[in-house]
């Protein structure tokens, strides 16, 4: 049996590694590509069936997913931009579940407004590890990728909330919308106050305890397991800690991380953990249909599929009505600072709007529902619903998944000056550690730099790599020859670096000097290479 299982699971790892390479030939976003392949697979005659388990949604893979979202978001951007995350993420979310609630009571016989609310609650949130993954694919503005990203990390709370108490609801017949919100408050802030806590124990065991580089990116693996854990054993927001200690913990990441090894291994040992869970996570969305279409019910597919389509336009206008109501109404609404303070027009809300692609969470949250009531009968509609969940998604996120880009294309949006280019960027940063290099040395290590001609050669070289980004930086803020000047010396190091490489190989061979040694200058050239080519694009 755990051969069968390890043999489907390495099956599975090795179709969402050549499915992904395929997608990126194709230029579509690879959970998007997934998803759709999963769904072919699925069909496959003698495909085995394989059925997700919510509990390992929630607590396999949803931490470590946040948290990685997480640590990759701007404090900066994301408290700048705080009014607008806040009403998409909470304000948009109750909207939503709202409207979806008395639509569906409306329109599916039998269905009571509870189970509407649990609907809504379901299929309310854009995920973050949709949008995170479908947006590191396209060029948009800062502010509208600080947005978008803030939304997607906090709206699982509240959308998961919204579903707490509409499950309570159906499986005890009672609704209090006071003590509701009163609870919504307390679960919500009791997860940040448990994420913080458990954030600061473990920037002490970082920062003040011998760690090595693996001891690091293993602690960095748990953290997030222990933030969910604490919060959901308390009842409170597991999402909102996972969350709420990522953020703190990048913000505080320069201190934790007291040398490069450390931060380089860390980074790459997430790199590979998150990539292998959106798959498996993508992959077996699409794998999941059979088994929702399999237990129907009462309901035709045809019925089924009427409902999914009517709640997903819902779904989508009124997002994208929403949010175009952010850019234009008064401001005691959004404040000073509307959705589009910086570019009133039609363009930053249309993006905004459209990019709602709903992912795991929602399958997760519908797959919760328990088999039965409190009184053992079967749970109403429970098949219904998680097949209008599947619907929800699938058009969502395949449909306005590949259309994003196609839109953004299309109102042709520009950033709004929030940030110099990234290219100008990278330059002033460079120029201005060189700066306090040079300036360290020419005031506390004169004697040195005339004596010591390893100091003297150190601060030759940095004056010269001083003048070469000052040269750099000025070609960036004009056109012409010195621009062309700058992308040919960047070619001629990217040529010296394909030598040096070779180099290393011949030196390999020669086996006079040992491999770890090879391995370091070649992780070098590495570096190097990886931020050069990174400039020029």
């Amino acid at each position: 049996m755990f051969h069968a299982q390890l043999l489907i699971v390495l099956t599975l790892l090795f179709a969402v590694f050549i499915l992904t390479m395929l997608g990126q030939k194709l230029h579509i976003s690879y959970p998007i590509f997934l998803v759709l392949a999963g769904l072919g697979i699925s069909f496959i005659p003698g495909m085995p069936r394989i059925e997700i388990e919510p509990e390992m949604i929630f607590l396999l893979f949803l931490p470590p997913l946040l948290y990685e979202a997480a640590w990759y978001t701007s404090w900066n951007d994301f408290w700048k931009w705080r009014r607008g995350i806040g009403m998409l993420a909470f304000g948009l979310v109750f909207l939503t579940s709202t409207i979806v609630a008395f639509v569906s009571t409306a329109m599916i016989p039998g269905f009571t407004l509870a189970m509407g609310f649990l609907l809504g609650g379901i299929i309310s949130p854009p995920d973050a590890v949709a949008a995170n993954s479908v947006l590191k694919t396209l060029k948009l503005p800062k502010r509208l990728t600080a947005t978008l990203e803030g939304e997607s990390l906090i709206n699982d709370a509240s959308s998961l909330i919204v579903f707490r108490f509409a499950l309570a609801a159906v499986l005890s017949g009672y609704f209090s919308m006071g003590q509701a919100v009163g609870q919504f408050f307390l679960v919500a802030g009791m997860g940040v106050v448990v994420g913080l806590a458990i954030a600061h124990m473990m920037y002490v065991v970082h920062r003040f305890l011998p760690t090595t580089p693996s001891i690091d990116a293993a602690l960095t693996l748990i953290t997030p397991y222990m933030m969910y854990i604490a919060a959901e054993e308390f009842h409170f927001s597991g999402v909102m800690a996972v969350v709420s200690g990522g953020l703190f913990l990048s913000y505080r990441s320069h201190e934790l991380f007291t040398t490069g090894n450390s931060r380089l291994q860390t980074i790459g040992v997430w790199a590979t953990v998150i990539f292998i869970l959106n798959g498996l996570v993508f992959i077996l969305i699409g794998l999941e249909l059979p088994v929702i279409m399999a237990d129907m019910g009462g309901y035709s597919i045809a019925e089924a599929i009427k409902y999914g389509v009517v709640i997903s336009l819902i779904t989508i206008v009124v997002r994208i009505i929403y949010v175009m109501s952010l850019a234009y109404v008064p401001k005691w609404v959004g404040s000073t600072k509307r959705m589009d303070h910086y570019n009133p027009t039609w363009k930053a809300p249309l993006i905004v709007g459209w990019a709602g692609m709903r992912g795991v969470v929602s399958l997760a949250s519908a797959l919760a529902i328990p088999l039965l009531l409190t009184n053992g009968q079967a749970f109403p509609h429970r098949s219904l619903i998680l097949f209008i969940t599947f619907v929800v998604i699938l058009i969502t996120l395949v449909f306005q998944g590949l259309t994003l880009p196609l839109i953004i294309k299309w109102v042709k949006m520009k950033d709004t000056g929030d940030y110099l280019p990234d290219e100008e960027q990278d330059a002033g940063i460079s120029l201005r550690l060189m700066n306090i290099a040079v300036k360290e040395l020419d005031e506390k290590y004169t004697d040195e730099i005339r004596n010591n001609p390893f100091v003297g050669c150190l601060r030759d070289q940095l004056q010269n790599d001083k003048v070469i980004m000052e040269q750099r930086l000025e070609s960036l803020e004009c056109d012409g020859m010195r621009r062309e000047e700058v992308e040919h010396y960047n070619r001629i190091l990217l040529h010296i670096y394909k030598l040096q490489r070779s180099e290393l190989h011949v030196l390999r061979k020669e086996n006079f000097y040992s491999d770890e040694e090879i391995r370091k200058h070649e992780s070098q050239l590495d570096l190097d290479e990886t931020k050069l080519i990174k400039a020029e694009h």
